[in-house]
């Protein structure tokens, strides 16, 4: 069974550049590496309410579901371990209150979006991460080799009405 997750990219302008809060995950799956903030949707939790729980948790930060940017989706298919199955809800949010704090599953750091540590993060990170901060929207889905580490195929699907915009050629 694919697991419901969902994933928040706080952003922020910071001496004139922007930047996003990524975190060195310290337990648990992908420990040690540099992952999104974001989590598991517990049963009867709706995704908004999930990131707003996780990203306290994670980071001390507070979001309100009204300032989430829906970005997308990420499914991730490990074949090797269809356990590690994820359907990953993905916002972005520029609102929030608090100072980033490290918890006891997250390191937070602030990342300028344009020195993005993709070498520290999942390899499938490359293909989608910096599209969504460049606001592209759609869903990705990413095949694992495996290994469960590299990408073997990566396509994305934009949304709908902009699958009908450049069908129309406009």
């Amino acid at each position: 069974m694919t697991k419901s997750v969902t994933l928040c990219f706080l952003l922020r302008t910071h001496n004139g550049h922007p930047e996003v809060l990524l975190g060195l995950k310290k337990t648990g799956f992908g420990a040690g590496k540099v992952v999104g903030i974001g989590g598991h949707v517990e049963p009867g939790e709706s995704v908004v309410a999930a990131i707003c729980r996780e990203v306290a948790e994670e980071s001390s930060l507070t979001i309100e579901a009204m300032d989430l940017i829906p970005a997308g989706s990420v499914e991730f298919v490990f074949p090797a371990k269809p356990a590690w199955d994820m359907f990953t809800t993905v916002f972005l949010c520029n609102r929030f209150g608090g100072v980033a704090t490290e918890s006891s599953e997250i390191a937070p750091r602030w990342y300028r979006v344009d020195q993005l540590p993709l070498t520290q993060m999942w390899a499938d990170a490359s293909h989608w991460l910096p599209a969504f901060l460049a606001g592209e929207r759609g869903h990705w889905r990413v095949v694992l080799n495996d290994d469960d580490e590299t990408v073997a195929t990566s396509t994305h699907t934009p949304p709908r009405e902009r699958r009908l915009v450049e069908e129309s050629g406009s």
